[in-house]
């Protein structure tokens, strides 16, 4: 689930929480997935990652993740994003463009704080996407800092949230025959500029 902390009444904002209410009544499963692609600058590759969207904040899009991890490296040196999200209980993907940037200390803080202490051990213990010689290193350190847990151990500088602001939303509707639908909302001069697309 997706967490909304006074959300935007701007009109793309309105048309996501309006799908999402719908799709959450039709059951739709892993509904806060998104597909994060960037692009890797020192192997002129574009990279793409499926990770939990935890809250729209006003305007901001977070998740969680690991300041040191291949992703992270290519947030630092292209800051822009691409995002898509498909619910396939209402037959429909959202696309987004944004920059992308690292959220405030004090809401990492807040969001580690209230996180059960098995998922803090682990964003402490893993050294995302390192090679290992085996998955017992991972149990192993794992639950070794696992024992050391208490509740005042604090949120490592190394993990936190990142935060997108879209400034480019197209919401695609599957219909039969490939009637698609494809509505655009584009900032432009601080407005939003609302167009239809062909499917």
């Amino acid at each position: 689930m997706i967490k909304f902390l006074n959300p935007s009444i701007e009109k793309p904002y309105i048309h996501f929480q309006s799908l999402y209410q719908e799709a959450k009544e039709n059951g739709q499963k892993g509904i806060e997935a998104i597909c994060v692609s960037s692009y890797n600058q020192a192997k002129k590759e574009v990279e793409a990652r499926y990770v939990n969207l935890k809250y729209i904040a006003h305007n901001e899009w977070i998740f969680f993740s690991n300041y040191l991890s291949p992703k992270a490296n290519q947030f630092e040196s292209h800051d822009k994003v691409s995002v898509v999200i498909y619910w396939a209980s209402i037959n429909t993907q959202i696309r987004m463009k944004s920059k992308i940037f690292k959220t405030s200390h004090e809401f990492s803080d807040e969001h580690f704080h209230g996180r059960a202490k098995e998922k803090n051990a682990l964003a402490i213990s893993s050294r995302q996407s390192m090679t290992i010689n085996s998955f017992d290193e991972v149990e192993k350190n794992f639950h070794d800092t696992l024992k050391t847990m208490t509740p005042e151990t604090m949120r490592p500088d190394f993990w936190g949230g990142y935060s997108f602001t879209p400034y480019y939303f197209e919401f695609w509707k599957g219909h039969e025959n490939r009637l698609n639908k494809r509505h655009v909302y584009e900032r432009q001069d601080n407005e939003w500029v609302e167009r239809l697309l062909q499917p």
